[in-house]
């Protein structure tokens, strides 16, 4: 497993790549790219991103051996930034391989729910209008709750 937390960008392509080349046996390699996207009420001028070094990598590094736990991985890879991002910088990726589809899957949706909801980080965001610090979103709480389900009782999209 590998975990990041940087300031600095990444090339998704070469992480994609580089990511791939070390699977052997695997049959499914899923990847996530999240954006930083513009808001809809005013121009997002960046957000920055703030977090405590030491104790934000070993929080996902435990997200990452929830993952592992659940479903036969053969890798996972958390990219996480900090710093001050702009509308449409990458801002984190997630990589998952295992011998079946529906694995890799699965445990990518499970990093994403639990990374937007549980990873600490604090975002603020700054517009024309000021900034103001992000909170927390039902939608993301209420998304954790699929993992929180045996397995065979998931209705989440694309799981049966």
């Amino acid at each position: 497993m590998d975990i990041r937390v940087q300031e600095s960008a990444f090339d998704l392509g070469a992480e994609t790549n580089a990511f791939a080349a070390r699977q052997r046996g695997m049959g499914a390699i899923v990847t996530f790219t999240g954006v930083v996207r513009d808001l809809d009420d005013a121009p997002l001028r960046h957000m920055q991103i703030e977090h405590y070094p030491g104790m934000t990598e070993r929080a996902l590094r435990k997200i990452a051996e929830d993952a592992a736990e659940r479903w036969p991985l053969g890798d996972a890879l958390i990219i996480h930034r900090h710093g001050r991002l702009a509308p449409d910088d990458l801002i984190m990726m997630v990589a998952t391989a295992a011998r079946h589809r529906r694995d890799a899957f699965e445990a990518a949706m499970f990093l994403m729910d639990y990374l937007k909801s549980r990873a600490p980080f604090w975002k603020k965001e700054e517009t024309a209008h000021g900034a103001a610090w992000v909170a927390a979103q039902q939608v993301d709480e209420d998304a954790l709750e699929v993992w929180e389900m045996p397995s065979a009782s998931r209705t989440r999209s694309g799981f049966s």
